[in-house]
């Protein structure tokens, strides 16, 4: 919507301060991550890590807020209204909400922007000429607070639309005065267990970092300078509160014009703006003078009632988008939920008829781990690629030995803009050359797709995507074409050469075609990537462009036509989740809702189940397909936490609990075991179990007797967010079960 991108990242080559809440950047950044940081924090930048445990990210920080779970929207919306309402405007950067957001634009008395009825241009009120006049007319000054008498057209969903005529119409940045007057650091104070003057001293700082009226030459180019940034983490961003979340975490960086400039919010890979591989070109202009945005429709008409995913994206979830990547960030779990039992309203569900597993193990990874394994062993035949043995290749009918990476061949993408600090002056493209043959049966992924495609008949298709750019480089453009015969099996070699090839004329625009030999010698070809495309600000500019906040219009008008759609198809079970599709989110009462939901599904006192329990990244274990390797296990055990359950020495003692001692973990769902490790870094009514573990197939790993919170995360309507999205978040109690062993 915002960024468009997938991650956000502060600019953290030139930020003064970063507000992190629970991005645990030097567990999930990997090696550039951890430089990064590394080198800000020796040029003076202060984190403020605001978790309800000290990760490893916390404890290099400046300051530690040991914030109550799922409670950071409070927080958040606390600092906003410190923004608001208790800082002087000059804290705030008028100019680029007046010319970059939609924050003068008039709300009409319906809740929709009112328009030029000639133009449909939404209307602002100029303070020269002292009258309403379409938002992009030249050289006018319009109003960011008062009431005016206003007449014009308010169009809502499905093309509904009122005239009127001198209605009291206020901008959007008026209806946000309004809506943050309550959201105090008194009240925020109570919710989040933080004190108010904490609350209150963190966004002081924020806004005393900001630089406002500061400015920086990058490439040439005179841009803003606001050095202040805030991270989300994951639980934070994602499931109930996400929305609330990003919205603040966003709006404040408008507040201060620190949005997409150097110093401030960034954003990084591409995902469901085309083209993918360039932010840039991704801006394009859309209604509203705002970027275009690929909605799933809900217009009468065109909304997808027959959906065709497993997890409905295209029916249940507009902001999941078109793009190659929208299933993958669809409300996957459901998928899973309908395989047992369907959902009112929609197409029967049907397992897949043949299922392909690439380098993940959901049997381990997933919410609800039982269930899940439950379900994949009734698919009626499973294809897994294999290193080795594991929880999910256990129910495969064949295994596929896939070489590893440092016996396979493929060219990368690297630099440029891509990923959470992945902010680069080059770009291009590297080898990956086996240094070492395959062993035993194993062999090269692009052997095994190629084989694959032959032997289905799909061969001509498969050259044909990898001609259009499957293999990452399109391999015909501008001057140039070493598109492979669609009608011949191609070796693995001769298919990266033709890669190579292509991907030497992206980079020298045609000049230099050399193939493998040539990367092989060199093992890389960049060429200059500019910093100033780290920014979309010139893009906007250059456009005319204004990012979409602080009121969400376009979202209150799909959510209303969403809703009109799924009531006409007797959908009623995703109410809960329309209520998100607000101009201006409010509070919601987070931990009452989760707790709500676990206790009514499966019908019980949610007091018998005190303490909060959450996850951490663990770097050394990444994602955990790397948990059978003994090495791994012994750089682990540097790290404290790894194996055990952290709790804090005075909640144990109350429990009569010690160091080491082993204890059963359970929630409603489920239950399992580990050893207690005391920490102060840790809230008292909140448990933390590191990384994705209870291996019970995946040697060595199933010897370690790690406990992990999926088995214990139940997959739950009433717990998915309006895109289909969850946190990793449950209620659970404590029993001992012995002394440590």
């Amino acid at each position: 919507m915002w960024h468009r991108a997938f991650t956000v990242s502060p600019d953290t080559p030139l930020t003064e301060l970063i507000i992190s809440f629970g991005a645990n950047v030097e567990a999930s950044g990997g090696v550039c991550g951890v430089k990064r940081h590394a080198d800000a924090r020796a040029r003076g930048v202060r984190r403020i890590q605001v978790e309800p445990h000290l990760s490893v990210t916390g404890a290099c920080s400046a300051q530690w807020v040991p914030i109550r779970p799922k409670t950071d929207p409070a927080f958040l919306f606390a600092m906003v209204h410190v923004a608001l309402h208790e800082a002087d405007r000059s804290a705030l950067d008028i100019a680029f909400l007046k010319a970059r957001t939609s924050s003068p634009y008039l709300v009409a008395p319906n809740g929709f922007y009112l328009r030029d009825k000639k133009t449909g241009k939404p209307l602002v009120w100029d303070l020269i000429a002292k009258k309403a006049v379409p938002f992009d007319r030249p050289r006018i000054d319009p109003a960011l607070e008062g009431a005016f008498e206003v007449s014009g057209r308010e169009t809502g969903p499905d093309d509904e639309f009122w005239d009127h005529r001198n209605a009291t119409c206020r901008p959007a940045f008026d209806h946000l005065l309004t809506h943050m007057c309550t959201y105090t650091p008194e009240w925020a104070a109570a919710i989040c267990d933080v004190p108010a003057d904490t609350i209150r001293s963190v966004a002081t700082r924020f806004l005393d970092h900001a630089h406002i009226g500061e400015t920086i030459e990058i490439d040439g180019v005179t841009l803003p300078f606001r050095p202040v940034a805030i991270s989300l983490g994951k639980t934070v961003n994602n499931g109930w509160g996400g929305y609330e979340c990003c919205w603040a975490r966003t709006l404040l960086a408008c507040l201060v014009g620190g949005l997409e400039v150097p110093g401030g919010t960034l954003g990084t890979t591409v995902r469901l703006n085309r083209p993918a591989d360039n932010r840039w070109s991704s801006v394009t202009p859309g209604p509203d003078g705002f970027m275009h945005y690929p909605m799933n429709p809900t217009a009468k008409g065109e909304w997808m009632a027959s959906p065709a995913s497993r997890h409905a994206h295209q029916t249940l979830v507009p902001l999941a988008a078109n793009s190659p990547w929208s299933q993958a960030l669809g409300p996957t779990h459901l998928a899973w939920m309908m395989q047992k039992q369907g959902l009112d309203h929609l197409p029967e569900p049907t397992p897949p008829d043949v299922w392909f597993v690439y380098r993940t193990n959901p049997a381990i990874s997933f919410w609800d781990t039982g269930a899940v394994s439950d379900v994949m062993a009734d698919f009626p035949f499973t294809v897994c690629f294999a290193y080795t043995h594991d929880e999910t290749n256990h129910t495969a009918d064949i295994l596929l030995p896939e070489c590893t990476d440092l016996e396979g061949l493929q060219l990368i993408r690297i630099g440029g803009s891509k990923y959470v600090e992945q902010f680069w002056n080059h770009q291009g493209f590297a080898l990956r050359d086996p240094a070492t043959k395959p062993q035993g049966e194993a062999r090269d992924f692009t052997w095994i797709a190629t084989q694959l495609a032959r032997r289905t008949g799909l061969l001509e298709a498969y050259n044909a995507a990898i001609n259009k750019g499957a293999a990452g480089v399109r391999l015909f453009g501008e001057g140039y074409d070493f598109s492979l015969r669609t009608d011949k099996e191609h070796g693995i070699e001769d298919i990266w050469d033709a890669v190579c090839r292509a991907a030497s004329a992206e980079i020298t625009d045609g000049a230099d075609t050399q193939g493998l030999d040539y990367f092989r010698e060199h093992g890389f070809r960049t060429r200059a990537f500019s910093v100033l495309q780290w920014y979309l600000y010139p893009a906007l500019v250059e456009q005319g462009l204004r990012f979409e906040l602080p009121y969400q219009e376009r979202l209150l008008r799909i959510g209303r036509e969403l809703g009109a759609r799924l009531h006409e198809q007797g959908i009623t079970w995703w109410d809960d989740q329309l209520k998100e599709y607000e101009p201006l989110p409010r509070w919601q009462d987070l931990p009452g809702k989760w707790e709500r939901a676990l206790s009514q599904h499966f019908d019980v006192s949610i007091a018998d189940y005190p303490f909060w329990l959450l996850t951490a990244r663990s770097m050394q274990y990444a994602w955990g397909a790397n948990a059978g390797l003994q090495m791994i296990h012994e750089v682990a055990d540097n790290i404290a936490g790894h194996g055990g359950i952290i709790m804090n020495p005075a909640a144990a003692q109350k429990l009569g609990l010690a160091e080491g001692d082993v204890v059963e973990v359970s929630s409603p769902l489920g239950k399992t075991e580990g050893a207690i490790v005391l920490r102060q870094g840790i809230r008292p009514d909140t448990l933390l179990m590191i990384g994705q573990f209870d291996h019970w197939v995946t040697p060595f790993a199933k010897d370690l007797k790690a406990p992990s919170m999926n088995a214990l995360t139940p997959m739950l309507l009433g717990l998915s967010d309006a895109t289909g999205s969850g946190a990793d978040l449950v209620k659970v109690a404590l029993r001992r079960i012995g002394p440590s062993p």
